[in-house]
C-alpha cells in the first residue's frame, strides 16, 4: 500500500521510519509547507515525490493513504483537504482542536466515502486489547474506578509549541488526550466532567486534572502536565479486584490483574512488541482496513474519537483554554 506523509517534523519521521520496515507498506511522497524541507525529508527516507505544497499531494492519485502529521492546530485543514481528493486518511491525535471540527472532519469523510482514523495507536497496541477483552469479560467485576496521568517534567519554553495557543498547544491536547482516550476505551463517554487546570502566561494548560463520571456510578480521574515528570501509569478497580499497568501504559510492556482471592497475574507483551511497534500495528490496522473497503477502523472508530474530542471540550471550558480562531462554546454534552 502506498503512502502519503503530510508533514516533516518528529512524529512524521518516527512514523515512516516504521512504514518503511513494514514488507507491505512504499512510501511514495511526502509534502511540507517548503519544498526544501519536503526534500530533504525525502532523501532521508528514500521517498520519491516531495512537494513544496499539501494540494499536490492531495491529488497524487498514486497515494493510497495520507498520514497527517501537522501540528493539531492544521489537522483541519490538513486532513480535510486530502479528504476532499478522495484520499484515504490516518491522522494524528489529538484529531483536530475541537470537537466541532472533528465533527466535519466525520462528516466530510462519510460524505466521500474514504476511509479516516485517528492515530489513537494505544488502541492498536495488542496488549491494551487485551486488557479491555479482560475488563469487558468481566475479570475484576463491575468498573468502579479508572485512574491515569501523563505528565513531562520539561522545563519547555514558552516559544516551544506546547506552549504555543496558536498550535494548540498545553498538556491536556497533547498528553492528555492518552488518559482521556484510555478511560473511555473501558467506560464510554462521560456524563459529567469536572476539571482544575494551571495556566501558562501565553493562556495554555501547564497542568491539568478532570475527574469524569458515569451514570453507572464510575469515575475517572485523569491528569496531564508539561511541568512534571509523572508516574505515566494507569489502575483500574472494579468490584472484584484491578487491573495495574506501570509506566507507559499507552504501550504497556505488561500488566499486573489483582483479583480477590487469587495470586496476581501478569500479562506480558510479545517481545517483538517495543515502545513503538504501536505505531506498526497502527499502520497495519489501516492497511487491513483499507484494503478491506472499510471507512473506519472497528479499533479506532470515529464516534470513539468524536466522544473524545467533546470530553476534551468539556475540560478545556471548565479550565478556561481557548485557541485562537475558535469560536461558539465547546460541545459539553453527549451528542
Amino acid at each position: 500500500m502506498r503512502w502519503g506523509i503530510l508533514a516533516t517534523g518528529g512524529m512524521a519521521a518516527t512514523f515512516t521510519a516504521d512504514l518503511v520496515d513494514l514488507p507491505d507498506a512504499e512510501v511514495v511522497a511526502v509534502a511540507s509547507r517548503t519544498e526544501a524541507s519536503a526534500k530533504a525529508f525525502a532523501e532521508r527516507f528514500g521517498i520519491e515525490r516531495a512537494y513544496g505544497d499539501w494540494e499536490s499531494l492531495a491529488r497524487d492519485e498514486d497515494v493510497d493513504v495520507v498520514y497527517v502529521a501537522t501540528p493539531h492546530s492544521a489537522h483541519r485543514a490538513a486532513a480535510g483537504l486530502c479528504l476532499e481528493a478522495g484520499r484515504n486518511v490516518l491522522c494524528e491525535k489529538p484529531f483536530t482542536l475541537n470537537a466541532r471540527e472533528a465533527a466535519e472532519l466525520v462528516a466530510l469523510a462519510r460524505r466521500r466515502g474514504v476511509f479516516l482514523m485517528e492515530a489513537m495507536w494505544m488502541y492498536c497496541n495488542p496488549l491494551v486489547r487485551r486488557l479491555k477483552e479482560l475488563v469487558d469479560g468481566g475479570a475484576i467485576g463491575e468498573l468502579r474506578t479508572v485512574q491515569a496521568d501523563f505528565g513531562l517534567a520539561g522545563p519547555f519554553p514558552p516559544a516551544h509549541r506546547l506552549r504555543d495557543p496558536a498550535q494548540g498547544g498545553g498538556a491536556l491536547l497533547d498528553l492528555g488526550v492518552y488518559p482521556v482516550s484510555f478511560t473511555q476505551l473501558l467506560l464510554g463517554e462521560p456524563a459529567d466532567v469536572t476539571a482544575r487546570a494551571v495556566l501558562s502566561e501565553e493562556g495554555v494548560d501547564l497542568q491539568t486534572g478532570a475527574l469524569l463520571s458515569w451514570e453507572s456510578g464510575a469515575l475517572a480521574s485523569v491528569h496531564c502536565s508539561i511541568v512534571g515528570g509523572t508516574a505515566n501509569s494507569a489502575t483500574i478497580t472494579g468490584s472484584k479486584g484491578r487491573i495495574d499497568v506501570p509506566y507507559g501504559f499507552f504501550f504497556p510492556d505488561h500488566f499486573v490483574v489483582h483479583r480477590d482471592g487469587r495470586d496476581p497475574e501478569r500479562y506480558a507483551a510479545d517481545p517483538a512488541d517495543g515502545p513503538r511497534a504501536s505505531l506498526k500495528h497502527e499502520a497495519r490496522e489501516v492497511m487491513r482496513a483499507v484494503r478491506a473497503g472499510e471507512t473506519e477502523s472497528p479499533l479506532v472508530p470515529l464516534d470513539g474519537t468524536l466522544a473524545v474530542m467533546r470530553t476534551l471540550d468539556a475540560i478545556r471550558d471548565r479550565v478556561g483554554v481557548r485557541y485562537p480562531g475558535e469560536s461558539g462554546a465547546p460541545a459539553l454534552t453527549r451528542g
